[in-house]
């Protein structure tokens, strides 16, 4: 089936509804089940972003700024992971537990709005054999995934999106800040406050695929292949060793292997399920030459 008729036959599903309200992270693929439920029912759509400790203000400007490119009525509400003691604990289904009471949040703003029916953005790819706790917590709550009911991969919700013109289409995957905390270390707002902060740093100094990895106060930074000279430079080093030790880092690292998904996560992990496995102890495992 082509790309269109794809997009044709989830409008047309979306358009049976009375109403739904799509749990929107302002990614692409939120993003696109958001765009294809405004063109299907108009203002009976609501895109709703929950902001906790573990999302970056970054993204949750990004998401109201791409709920205004698509038009749709935007709602916030709040809720925090940090309540939950077994999310805190951060084992490996620490994403079952996240997604559980994210999506229980959308549940409770739809009922609000008198909307019985809760969208996400899983696409066909998610659901590829790999450690995804979280799509338990999907199936359990009975949330509707229109991508995945019409089979479209990522690289054609990325096309879509493309088609949408949204600002998003090529957007990096963006999993939540505790992702970057190893697991079996818990989750606390000291560590993930200086992990944005950190990540904001990068982002500001102009890099666009990256990771901050808090290993209990180590800080390891990951950057893709194409920037990874930059980030050898000596000049970034400085700064980078200087600045994350101000926001309450012990150590900085940074990793030759570059940025890659799930890099600190149980074995077939992706990166929307990105759970970290090894602790810091583990970083330094072998010992190496050094120059004096």
């Amino acid at each position: 089936m082509s790309l269109d008729a794809k997009l044709s036959a989830a409008r047309e599903s979306l358009a049976e509804r009375d109403g739904v309200l799509i749990a929107f992270s302002g990614g692409v693929d939120s993003s696109v089940v958001a765009a294809l439920a405004h063109e299907a029912l108009g203002d009976d759509a609501v895109a709703c972003t929950a902001k906790s400790e573990t999302l970056p203000d970054a993204e949750l400007a990004d998401a109201r700024r791409v709920a205004e490119e698509i038009g749709i009525r935007h709602e916030i509400v709040e809720f925090s992971e940090l309540d939950d003691p077994l999310f805190v604990e951060n084992g490996d289904d620490r994403c079952y537990h996240c997604r559980t009471m994210r999506l229980s949040r959308m549940y409770e703003a739809a009922a609000d709005l008198g909307i019985e029916t809760v969208c996400d953005g899983t696409n066909a790819d998610d659901t590829d054999g790999g450690h995804r706790p979280g799509l338990a917590a999907v199936e359990e709550l009975n949330v509707t995934s229109p991508l995945l009911a019409h089979d479209l991969s990522k690289e054609e919700v990325r096309a879509a999106a493309e088609e949408y013109d949204l600002s998003v289409a090529d957007k990096p995957s963006m999993a939540c800040l505790s992702s970057r905390i190893p697991t079996g270390l818990e989750v606390t707002e000291t560590r993930l406050s200086r992990i944005e902060q950190a990540e904001a740093l990068l982002r500001e100094w102009g890099f666009s695929q990256f990771r901050v990895r808090d290993h209990d106060g180590l800080a390891r930074i990951e950057v893709g292949a194409d920037e990874l000279a930059a980030a050898l430079n000596p000049d970034f080093a400085a700064a980078a060793r200087d600045r994350l030790t101000e926001i309450g880092f012990d150590h900085v690292t940074l990793d030759l292997d570059g940025y890659r998904t799930g890099s600190v996560s149980p074995e077939g992990n992706s990166e929307s399920e990105d759970t970290d496995e090894p602790l810091v102890e583990d970083v330094f495992d072998a010992e190496y030459p050094v120059g004096e």
